[in-house]
């Protein structure tokens, strides 16, 4: 039996980073950059009002005060967006609104609350000193300066550099494409009515709405029934199309065990038993010429969705160069917990914190091992128990794996 560090090792070592794309910088959003973006031009590339105000030299407004404010002709205005040059003289103001740029001799704004806001006659009450409320050329970024470097994780501060920079695309590496599949005669799809012996099919949703969530592009097949040949021909369909690929239903049972001999042919795949509770059974390999890093999961949407957590989410994320691990702490249970003899044991819980102390406390949202999907939808955290710990009591302090919404 391999166990999860193990298993985890050669899930990693087969990430592989999909190939650059140039995309709108509107889609660039979470996505890492490709390609180090340099600033071709000045930012802003002109003196510009940053305020609405007046234009004026500094040294006109000397000793300005309530008592004796200084007084100046009102010679224009310049809205923002003006290209038309503008000459201001000694004992001059100009208005301008913000963004607008600066008349020539003109060193600082006054803004409107120091004014008298005259039109023709202007009274300014406060001294302001050069370059006040001004944004210089080039103050925000020079030519040549780097807006964004490669492999930054491009966010919104950054989508809005490389607007400023002139850039209406980027290249980027985009988002790993991920499809998820089920098999099984007993499947139906979510709207039908299932017959004897029938259940909707929930794994398969599950999962592709986890894979969006770890930052993926997401396609799902329709449910695909059990005939062994049948099944890994539909599974062979999408590795074209996949980066990486989930297989619901294919771990577990002799059903299972013939539709992976039937993919021996399309590549390498692994069934070992690997050391962790629930979904030790599942199966993990590279398929087609591409060696598309291929799940096999028990069909059961809660044990799905953990190996999800464990395994894939670790995939995706190393893929799209982010960080792989969710934060880890350690905290109090509030009910005693059990799991299997020599495997990590994984509970869905509920993590809480004492107001008073601020000690982590950790509720598990079932006992041990067996959980219901319906168990899930207040948990925001996985309660880990190692290989060697059967049973942790109450009041007993466990590792808990964070996650950052409740499910």
């Amino acid at each position: 039996m391999r166990s999860v560090d193990e298993q985890l090792a050669r899930v990693l070592a087969a990430a592989v980073r999909p190939a650059p794309v140039r995309v709108a910088i509107s889609e660039a959003g979470g996505l890492r950059c490709a390609e180090e973006v340099v600033a071709p031009r000045a930012l802003p590339g002109f003196d510009q009002a940053a305020v609405d105000g007046y234009a004026v030299r500094s040294v006109d407004l000397v000793g300005a005060t309530d008592d004796d404010p200084a007084v100046l002709p009102v010679v224009g205005e310049i809205p923002a967006g003006s290209r038309q040059p503008h000459r201001l003289q000694p004992g001059q103001a100009v208005q301008v609104a913000t963004g607008a740029p600066l008349p020539t001799l003109a060193d600082a704004v006054v803004p409107l609350a120091f004014t008298d806001e005259g039109n023709a006659k202007l009274a300014v009450h406060r001294v302001v000193p050069s370059a006040g409320w001004v944004r210089r050329i080039g103050e925000d970024v020079q030519p040549g300066d780097v807006v964004v470097r490669r492999d930054a994780v491009i966010d919104a501060v950054q989508v809005g550099l490389l607007a400023a920079a002139g850039r209406d695309k980027v290249l980027v590496y985009p988002r790993p494409r991920v499809s998820v599949l089920s098999v099984g005669d007993e499947l139906v799809e979510p709207g039908r009515t299932p017959g004897p012996g029938q259940v909707a099919d929930a794994s398969a949703h599950a999962l592709s709405a986890a894979a969006r969530e770890a930052g993926a592009e997401t396609a799902r097949a329709a449910v695909v029934g059990g005939e062994p040949r049948a099944a890994a021909a539909a599974i062979a369909d999408r590795l074209p199309f996949s980066d990486v690929l989930v297989v619901c239903g294919a771990a577990g049972g002799r059903t299972a065990a013939e539709i992976q001999a039937a993919l021996a042919s399309l590549g390498s795949l692994d069934a070992t038993r690997v050391a962790m509770h629930p979904g030790s059974c599942q199966g993990f390999g590279r398929l087609g010429p591409d060696g598309v890093p291929t799940f096999l999961f028990p069909n059961h949407p809660a044990t799905a969705l953990l190996l999800f957590e464990v395994l894939v989410r670790p995939l995706l994320r190393t893929a799209l160069g982010l960080p792989v691990h969710r934060r880890t702490m350690t905290a109090q249970l509030l009910s005693p917990v059990t799991s299997v003899p020599g495997r990590r044991g994984h509970l869905w819980g509920r993590l809480l914190r004492e107001q008073s102390t601020g000690e982590y406390l950790a509720q598990p949202l079932v006992t041990s091992g067996g959980q219901l999907l319906s168990s899930l939808t207040e948990a925001n955290a996985l309660i880990v128990l190692p290989e060697h710990v059967t049973e942790a009591g109450l009041d007993e302090r466990v590792s808990v794996t964070f996650l950052p919404a409740p499910r």
